[in-house]
């Protein structure tokens, strides 16, 4: 069994920001700000691309695993040697009003070419580039890099590093935090303005000092490797179960993919926590996330807690909805390459606009219609068209019948037949269904309170409806389908915070 690595410390670091962007106050950031670890993301970079509107966070989560006991190891299946790699990697573009945030995953396998190592002390080459041109195209297939693979000059008398395929995730192993950022840069010709780095450990503390943060499935969750165990329906995870479920990725068929999406659905579901669970307005327990988070952050050397606060005054409108969050578009998920395994390769022109949006500080999600007024009634689980109704009388009020099933009729159901009159009255409402149409009969009989319902083998798709004198009529709807499992649509376009948040 290969060993387990973590897909998604780097929660902890969206928390720091949305937690601080959400109206905290100087002292509480100020008072832990020391506990950050500093890296040095930037220096000595060259030919970067240029600054766009806004603010561009890269969001990293490596799989380091010192800090954990080994009873915690062993209980969360963390027992593999580390890899020294990022295993989640997440670009958050803050627009320049604050209004939104844009969070892009990248996925870990994507296909790269990165300088070959050993070179000069202290330095990696990054080719000079125009940002916009040509951007993702390393990432759409080997023949289309910017570099060259067996080195030399250019034309002109540039020299360029010699390259060798990779994928993204090794850029942190070959040249850590610098080399990282040079490479998403490359791939989205977008500018990096800070870099965060965030470890299991803060992950795990942030979700247990919020009190935990609930997910929703509709059907149950199990991965071996990972020791997730999720039943369906909705769960308020702890720090440890947490961290099992945005690692899963052996949970359905779309593997990494579907785990990406996973994690955007638990980042909306923390973002629904910290901004309408009271953190913000309770100072100590804020103290308390924030210094949970920021305990084992790093982050580059020119975020400080200024940056922080000043961000903070201009985004205290934040929420679930403010938030929006997609993948990077694929035309290859399995790309063998020799020596390397299955990488993935971006669809060149739909990355391209993807990050062309995130430059110019455009939103990636359309408009949202109006909104339209919820209609009346009592939510059932079965649209009541799909269910078919015959009614008859059983009392002495003549005419009941019909208008009962004119009433069904109005309010959805697909009533059939003409109403009649039953053989004898009958004291209570009774509701006859066949065993295999349960749910819609427990859909009929919201709409009749007080109903009792009769099992009928074999009576087939149409329930009959026996009117007694304890008739009641309520009017119901269908409820509104639950955002589909995570998986189910790798490809997805972008969607909001409170889109992909449990319903």
């Amino acid at each position: 069994m290969r060993p387990i690595r973590l897909s998604t410390r780097i929660l902890g670091g969206v928390a720091v920001l949305l937690i601080t962007a959400s109206g905290v106050g100087h002292a509480v950031v100020t008072g832990v700000s020391g506990a950050i670890g500093r890296v040095d993301a930037f220096g000595g970079m060259e030919n970067r691309p240029g600054g766009s509107k806004g603010t561009n966070f890269l969001l990293v989560g490596t799989d380091g695993r010192d800090n954990l006991a080994p009873d915690e190891k062993k209980e969360y299946h963390l027992g593999g040697a580390p890899c020294h790699c990022t295993d989640t990697m997440m670009l958050v573009h803050l627009s320049q009003d604050h209004s939104r945030a844009s969070v892009v995953s990248i996925p870990r396998d994507t296909y790269v070419l990165l300088p070959r190592p050993p070179g000069p002390a202290g330095s990696v080459p990054y080719p000079a580039r125009t940002p916009a041109k040509g951007a993702a195209a390393a990432a759409a297939g080997p023949e289309t890099g910017a570099q060259d693979r067996k080195g030399g000059a250019r034309p002109g008398g540039r020299p360029v590093a010699a390259t060798h395929p990779a994928k993204l995730n090794q850029a942190y192993a070959q040249g850590g935090p610098k080399l990282t950022v040079r490479t998403v840069e490359q791939l989205t010709g977008v500018h990096i303005d800070h870099y965060l780095e965030v470890d299991f450990t803060s992950f795990m503390k942030t979700v247990d000092v919020l009190g935990g943060v609930p997910v929703c499935t509709s059907k149950p969750l199990k991965d071996s490797y990972t020791g997730l165990d999720l039943p369906a329906g909705t769960t308020v995870l702890d720090g440890g179960q947490a961290l099992q479920y945005v690692r899963s990725r052996h949970v359905d068929p779309a593997a990494d993919l579907g785990r990406m999406q996973r994690q955007q659905r638990f980042m909306a579901q923390v973002i629904a926590k910290v901004t309408s669970g009271g953190t913000l307005s309770d100072p100590l327990r804020l103290r308390k996330v924030v210094s949970a988070v920021l305990g084992s952050v790093r982050a580059d050397q020119g975020l400080d807690s200024k940056d922080i606060v000043d961000l903070a005054q201009a985004m205290k409108g934040f929420s679930p909805a403010s938030s929006e969050f997609q993948s990077v578009p694929l035309s290859n998920t399995s790309f063998n390459v020799p020596g390397i395994g299955s990488t993935v390769k971006w669809d060149a022109l739909k990355a391209g606009r993807l990050w062309a949006a995130i430059r110019a500080d455009r939103p990636l999600t359309a408009p949202r219609p109006a909104a339209k007024a919820t209609p009346a009634g009592v939510p059932v689980a079965v649209d009541p068209a799909t269910v078919r109704v015959a009614v008859e009388n059983g009392t002495a009020v003549a005419g009941l019948a019909g208008d009962t099933q004119k009433a069904l009729h109005a309010t959805g159901f697909a009533t059939t037949g003409t109403p009649t009159t039953a053989k004898e009255h009958v004291p209570h409402t009774v509701i006859r269904y066949d065993p295999r149409w349960d749910a819609s009969a427990k859909a009929l009989a919201v709409a009749l309170p007080g109903a009792q319902l009769v099992p009928a083998p074999k009576q087939g798709p149409v329930l009959h409806v026996t009117l007694g004198p304890d008739f009641a009529l309520a009017r119901v709807r269908p409820v509104t389908a639950p955002v589909p499992d995570p998986g189910s649509r790798p490809e997805a376009g972008a969607l909001t915070g409170d889109q992909v948040g449990c319903p």
